[in-house]
């Protein structure tokens, strides 16, 4: 099975699928896939998600690390993975949650806002960290906690990610972004996805 980092180093950016309905993901799962775009998260307060997981998972295979977000239960930890998703998102440091999803294989990437909670949720598994919400930090709290966290450590910025605030987080050690409305708005055509992974990959570049 793939690592995060190894997913992060094909393209480090995590497109959330806030909303989106199952009808739809398919087709902008694949055209995130053609674009470049190889993480997707659908978070599990859209409609119907398990069934968009399950979707996305089976069309998109290993071309893609398929997970959920805004997970809350160990409940929800096992219907993902029930579901054919490989990766735990949470939004908040859920040490609990982070054992459940490596009990089942699943990758985990728990959010948290402190060095304590970060801490907590690398000594219970976690594979990444989602820093959340990032526009209340700095890329320099960011750089702070590289110095302090175990080297390697996957940190991605999520919270007001797009285009044009990218760079400083990038040069401050993030791994990767996830990114929400800069990507997706529920409602948009997988043609206007396509066009907006386009944006985020050559602001990157």
């Amino acid at each position: 099975m793939m690592t995060l980092k190894d997913w992060l180093g094909r393209c480090p950016l995590v497109a959330i699928l806030r909303g989106v309905r199952p009808e739809e993901v398919e087709a902008i799962g694949e055209a995130l896939v053609a674009a470049g775009i190889q993480v997707v998260e659908v978070p599990l307060n859209s409609p119907e998600p398990m069934e968009s997981i399950r979707r996305l998972a089976a069309r998109l295979g290993d071309r893609a690390l398929v997970g959920a977000g805004t997970v809350m239960t160990t409940t929800e930890v096992r219907q993902v993975a029930a579901a054919g998703g490989k990766l735990l998102v949470t939004p908040h440091a859920a040490p609990r949650l982070v054992q459940e999803a490596k009990s089942v294989g699943m990758l985990a990437c728990p959010g948290f806002f402190t060095p304590a909670e970060a801490f907590s949720c690398l000594e219970a598994g976690a594979d990444g960290l989602k820093l959340f919400p990032a526009e209340a930090a700095s890329p320099a709290v960011l750089k702070a906690l590289a110095a302090v966290l175990p080297k390697g450590t996957p940190v991605l910025p999520v919270g007001g990610m797009d285009a044009t605030t990218m760079g400083p987080w990038r040069e401050a050690g993030a791994a990767g972004f996830g990114i929400g409305s800069a990507i997706y708005r529920p409602g948009d055509t997988a043609e206007v996805v396509a066009g907006k992974a386009r944006v985020l990959l050559a602001a990157l570049a």
